[in-house]
Parts: structure tokens; sequence; C-alpha cells
């Protein structure tokens, strides 16, 4: 059994971290437990354990007395003065028995104890190594998946991601690298069991703490942040430097730095808004590149009412108002967002008709001059500036006409 024994411990020192002195001593009492139930039943049984060589030994604990009523607690001081002359009445004697004397049932039911204390001793090794971790991301190796949960080795523990605390658009598979954010160590009867989210706001504000120096040195700090996990999230940031730029500090040189918080989101985006004491400055910046028009506060609805242009309304509100009822919660007011209709560019026909009816403002100016005057680029009043008779004429319009339509607008621009 020394070899089995040897590997367990050499495993469980390694693997999980647990102390070795600790396993012996709970293997030991697991085989004395036992001996009590089998060979040597209703005798108390001493283990002791090599812990270099995972060699066992053992003894039965007898009572030295010079009448024995129970033979098996106790030994006459005769016979026990054969093996150790130095031994007194009323002492313990420990004589030795083999092992293997312990009989199958025996090791069979030290195997079940020994693991029994074995998840035991690796559930409170949990508590203990990451009890410190509380509120921090970890990193593990996805081991399986069952029904949309992913089972994690974190080296000292392995525990489960449940589907409804990871991001929805999350698609890992066995041996992959996993991030995850230790929300709570829940003790349970089994053991202290991790509680892992993905799906946290706090996840993604850990995620950029990790690489924004400036958010760990306290110079930039998160004043609100919201979540819809794996669509968006909206991330309102100050300074107590004015400066540095909290949004840039965040971002990164051409996004280094925010680039690698999306790559562990996925689909989800990330918007990071400089914070304002002016309501009105913080919903402009909130919506960019949208510009708000028309904006005005309600302060006893506590709600803010403003439109957009029509190419912008899709985006201030996105897909079935998410991005609205974000902006709304990171601000902390309700919002009330319309669209300005564009105004649409006339046609070609349309165009000329409006200058045909301007030209023919002037007495002298038929439908048909109109259309010849339009056909020049005369579409306008002003656009006679500079025009002579000789120019009309040589589109076809009389010399007498000619005149009379100069000086008619003339007039009329003197007006």
């Amino acid at each position: 059994m020394s070899n089995e024994l040897l590997s367990v411990l050499e495993y469980m020192e390694k693997e999980k971290g647990i102390c070795r002195k600790d396993m012996i001593e709970s293997i030991s009492m697991a085989i004395s437990s036992a001996a009590k139930k089998g060979l040597n039943a209703g005798q108390d049984v001493r283990v002791e354990i090599d812990p270099k060589t995972g060699s066992l030994r053992a003894w039965t604990l007898l009572k030295v007395v010079d009448f024995v009523a129970n033979p098996s607690q106790e030994i006459h001081i005769v016979k026990a003065k054969q093996a150790n002359p130095q031994v007194a009445l009323g002492d313990i004697f420990e004589q030795a028995i083999d092992p293997s004397l312990l009989g199958r049932i025996a090791a069979q039911t030290a195997r079940q104890l020994i693991m029994q204390r074995i998840r035991r001793f690796e559930k409170e090794h949990v508590y203990e190594q990451f009890q410190d971790r509380i509120g921090t991301i970890i990193t593990g190796i996805v081991r399986r998946q069952e029904k949309g949960d992913l089972s994690i080795d974190f080296g000292k523990a392995e525990d489960v991601l449940r589907r409804q605390d990871a991001i929805w658009s999350d698609n890992y598979g066995p041996g992959e690298r996993i991030c995850c954010l230790l929300l709570d160590i829940k003790t349970t009867a089994h053991g202290p069991e991790l509680i892992l989210s993905r799906s946290h706001v706090d996840f993604v504000k850990c995620l950029l703490s990790c690489e924004v120096a400036e958010l760990t040195e306290g110079t930039v700090f998160i004043r609100s942040i919201v979540r819809d996990p794996g669509y968006r999230t909206k991330i309102c940031v100050d300074t107590r430097d004015p400066k540095v730029d909290p949004v840039g500090a965040c971002v990164g040189t051409r996004g280094s730095r925010i680039k690698n918080v999306l790559k562990e989101l996925g689909q989800e985006k990330v918007d990071i808004i400089r914070y304002s004491d002016d309501i009105t400055v913080l919903v402009r910046e909130a919506i960019r590149p949208a510009i708000p028009q028309n904006l005005t506060l309600d302060h006893e609805n506590h709600t803010i009412h403003f439109e957009v242009d029509e190419k912008d309304f899709a985006s201030v509100v996105g897909r079935k108002g998410q991005n609205a009822r974000l902006t709304s919660r990171l601000l902390g007011w309700k919002l009330e967002v319309n669209r300005i209709p564009q105004r649409s560019e006339l046609g070609f026909e349309e165009k000329r008709t409006r200058a045909m009816q301007i030209l023919n403002q002037l007495p002298s100016v038929t439908n048909q001059i109109a259309s010849t005057l339009v056909a020049i680029g005369i579409t306008s009043l002003e656009a006679f500036e500079g025009v002579t008779e000789t120019d009309l004429m040589e589109v076809g319009i009389g010399e007498t006409e000619s005149k009379t339509i100069i000086q008619e607008a003339k007039q009329l621009l003197v007006k």
C-alpha cells in the first residue's frame, strides 16, 4: 500500500498544494478508524506513515495489567515485559501488527475515508487559496461543457461557470483558457464553492483595471458603469489630475488598451464617456457622434428631452431601445428621444418649376420665355446681374422683350 499512499501524497502536495503532514495525519486517522471496524474490532490502533517512502506501520494499543479481563484491550504484564522489560502496570503497550492483516474490508473503508478527507482538504484549501481573490479576475482551463455550464480547472481548484452567468456569445471548448470574475466563495454541505461570473458588470471593470494603470493608481476613476452583457457596456470616467485625459487613458494609444478588453468580451461593445457636472454636456458626450438638438431638462420628472437627426436616431436608441436604456441608467435620468426628419432635396423638375415661378414675377416673362431663361441658367432674379440684352437675344428672345425683361428685373431687385 506504500506506493499507492506515496503517489497520493505527492499528487496532493504538488497539484493541490495540500501539506503532506496534514494529509498523513488524516490518512492515519482514517486507517485507524477502519481497523476498529475490521480485523482489530474494538481495539485502539495507532498508524504511522513515513512521509518520504509512504511505508505504513501499525500497532495495537493495549493496557498493561496483572489480570486480563478484556484481551482485545489489555495485555498481561509478564507477556508485555517479554517484549519490553521497561514496561510497568498501567502503561500502554504498543503491539506491532502487520498492516496487511487489517483485512480487505478495513482497506476498503480506509480508502473511502481517505477520499472523503482528501475532498474535504481540497475544499478547505480552495477557500484558503481564493479568499483574498474575491472580486478579481481568475484564469482557468475549460475541461468540459454540460448543458451550457462550463467546468473550469483553476489549478488548485475546479468549479463551474453556470450558463446564466456567462456571456450569451461565449463559445469556449475544452482546453481553452477562460477568464472569470470570482464573485464570492459560498459554503455548502460539500465544502466551499467558487461563485463565478462573466456577465456581472464588475467583470468589465476588472478587465479594464488590468489594462489601465491610471485606474489602479486612482488617477482615473469610474463614476458609473452600466452593462447589458454581450451587447454593450457604458462607462463614465473622471480624473483627479486635470492633465490626464480619462478617456484617452482607458482607450490607450491607437486603442491598445481597450482592444484587449473587447477581445475578452467578444461581440460586446464598450463606450467610454468623459464625466461632466453639467448634465447637458454629459448627454452630448454620451450620445456622440450624434448631436442632440432642442435639448430641454424636466427637473420635476427627472427627464431629458432632445431630438437627433434621422440618420443618428437608430444608433442613439439602439436595437429595441437597448442603447437608450443603458444611457438613461448611466446618466440617472429618463430619456425621451425624437427624430428630426431630414429635408428631402428637390428633384430637377421641382427646381425647374420653382425657378419658372420666380421668373414669372416679371410681367413680360411668359412660360415659354421662363423656360428658355431657366435653360441658360437664369433661375432667380439675382441671376440677371451682368446679363445684357444681347445675351437674351442670342437665345431667341426678341429685342424689345429682352430690354423690358432686364429693366423689370432691375426694378424688382431695387425694391
